[in-house]
């Protein structure tokens, strides 16, 4: 049995040939014309094993992955429990370069600028901790930042003096001269870097980072992007955002296994880049010394394989389209409701599959525990920045009837 087999298994031929299968009667139809195509998608949900029992519009926090990711997952973990040392560290090790390979030509960069890790935290706080920095130097970061993010700079500030500035973001905003003013405000000769969210966690926004980045660029501030909810999500390369560092976590809109995310740092930074885990030479060049966790789950990382797969088969634009979609289908059926409020534009150019919406005289809390006692809908209550409301996040294996649920529950609570 030779170590790249298991590493890489090919393609499921059999899911590809389906795929062609389904395609091929509707005459080839463009990502927006498939969009509303519940023949197309009903095939896409029973790929999926989700829960009968539960709505399940909470995609964002963590999504499920397919049974072709499962079922690897399954099978590399069965053969690892075999010899566990013999198989994870001297046949699958090997298999991560393949996996780094098709990371890589799926954000667009180079493998050599792609490390494996566990999720955005870990990738963003090897960034934020490994970055040179003196007491007085500021960094800027938004008022929607992550809490996982804000409290790593918040320990460099306490420990270090570091100096936060804050760019008070509009929400909801199309205005991307707003939205970058909020940063450029903010931006002054003794900022060196800035972390901006490309999909606010919290809402749904999207930021329109490039335009963010070419301003600070011009200035010579390192960018720093959390691109958790836009990987696999959103149509986009890394390089067309035009920053420094990238950090995402798989196991959400690529539906990788759980515990599985992407640090990418540009190559020129890496030498001087200190490591969250260091490895035997700190200042290597290589982006593996950013890898050094000690044992970890290799068969979860060798089945982010077939969930890059799978979201090729599917097609990236094909699946951006439904996202949105679907997001408008049950946006459009309640917006009328006297009362109710979203903090997500509809715009595609400013939003995915992720919406938060709020209901006049209700707590974001209470409107979650309605749509779950009412009617077995499962999402998270969002408190934030004078937000209060709950956040809807959908994904393509999420059926219409689900979200006609959805929409029938929230006109109740009027």
């Amino acid at each position: 049995m030779s170590a790249g087999f298991w590493a890489w298994p090919l393609i499921d031929q059999g899911f590809a040939t389906e795929m062609k299968n389904i395609l091929a009667p509707l005459g080839h139809p463009t990502p927006n014309e498939l969009a509303n195509n519940e023949d197309f998608w009903s095939w896409v949900r029973h790929s999926y094993t989700s829960s009968s029992n539960l709505i399940n519009l909470n995609n964002g926090g963590v999504s499920p992955h397919p049974k072709v990711v499962q079922d690897a997952v399954e099978r590399f973990t069965s053969l690892s429990n075999e010899a566990p040392s013999y198989y994870m560290w001297r046949v699958f090790e090997k298999g991560r370069e393949t996996i780094r390979e098709k990371l890589a030509e799926l954000a667009g960069v180079s493998p050599e600028e792609i490390a494996i890790n566990r999720n955005t935290t870990e990738s963003l706080d090897t960034i934020i901790f490994g970055l040179d920095m003196n007491k007085g130097d500021e960094f800027v970061t938004s008022n929607f930042i992550y809490p996982n993010m804000n409290q790593a700079w918040m320990q460099r500030e306490m420990r270090e003096g570091l100096v936060r500035k804050v760019a008070k973001i509009p929400m909801p905003s199309t205005d991307t001269a707003a939205i970058v003013k909020a940063y450029t405000d903010q931006f002054t000769s003794k900022t060196k870097v800035v972390l901006i969210e490309h999909v606010v966690n919290w809402t749904g926004q999207v930021l329109p980072v490039a335009a963010i980045a070419t301003e600070a660029k011009k200035r010579g501030i390192l960018v720093m992007v959390d691109g958790a909810h836009s990987f696999a999500h959103l149509i986009f390369q890394i390089p067309d955002l035009n920053c420094d560092y990238f950090g995402t976590s798989l196991h959400k809109w690529l539906c990788a296994p759980f515990g599985t995310g992407m640090l990418y740092m540009k190559k020129e930074h890496i030498a001087k880049h200190w490591a969250l885990f260091p490895g035997p030479d700190p200042k290597s060049d290589d982006i593996r010394k950013f890898e050094n966790q000690g044992t970890r789950d290799v068969p979860a990382e060798l089945a982010i394989g077939q969930a890059i797969d799978f979201h090729l088969s599917v097609g990236a634009e094909r699946k951006f389209e439904r996202l949105h979609y679907l997001k408008q289908y049950w946006v459009e059926r309640v917006k009328d409701i006297p009362g109710i409020s979203f903090y997500c534009p509809e715009d595609p150019a400013f939003s995915g599959a992720l919406t938060t919406f709020g209901m006049e005289g209700m707590t974001g809390s209470e409107i979650h525990n309605f749509l779950w006692s009412e009617s077995r809908i499962h999402t998270t209550p969002i408190t934030h920045e004078g937000i209060d409301g709950v956040r809807i996040t959908p994904n393509i294996y999420t059926a219409l009837s689900d979200l006609d649920k959805l929409v029938a529950t929230i006109r109740k609570m009027k």
